[in-house]
């Protein structure tokens, strides 16, 4: 699951959408905006803390020459009490909702925090995995050649790099 930073505002207002018109926050019509961008920094914070993760797992796998990517990742994640890796929703919902209760621009919070997770995630998790719809379409584009082969290799990197611009998915 993986968040992308050309996603970060359609998700933002989406979220604030879902939970404004579903009663669970109180905002005034002139602060939907200035709720939309406090998701957007925890979404932009999400995506900062999971590239600065990686970059340090992989400077450790340089350094000792062994290990994968996702196993020092967690193990990074863990050191610094993260739950980043091993929920990355959870963790996003536990950080938005924390943001509306010291929000200046949040009215008043109605619902419980289970009851705004379980709105959340869905939106969430749809966003995050749209990695798995996007490796599909690329497969589907290069059937023709030979998965594991150099070919498939930078066939695959060219179709996704140009899949991803596309849908604006990176900045």
């Amino acid at each position: 699951m993986r968040l992308y930073s050309g996603q970060v505002t359609v998700v933002a207002k989406e979220l604030c959408d879902l939970l404004v018109d579903g009663g669970d926050l109180e905002v005034t019509e002139e602060n939907i905006p200035e709720v939309e961008k406090d998701i957007e920094s925890v979404l932009r914070e999400f995506i900062r803390l999971d590239r600065e993760l990686v970059d340090q797992a992989r400077d450790i796998i340089s350094r000792e020459g062994r290990g994968s990517i996702g196993g020092k990742k967690r193990k990074l994640a863990k050191q610094k009490g993260l739950s980043i890796v091993d929920d990355p929703v959870g963790y996003i919902i536990n950080q938005i909702i924390e943001t509306f209760f010291h929000s200046h621009f949040v009215e008043e919070v109605y619902s419980l925090d289970r009851e705004m997770r379980r709105k959340m995630a869905p939106v969430l998790k749809q966003h995050m995995s749209v990695d798995e719809e996007l490796d599909e379409e690329v497969r589907d584009k290069i059937k023709n050649l030979e998965e594991g082969s150099q070919a498939w290799d930078i066939e695959y990197q060219k179709a996704m790099g140009k899949l991803k611009r596309t849908r604006k998915l990176e900045d």
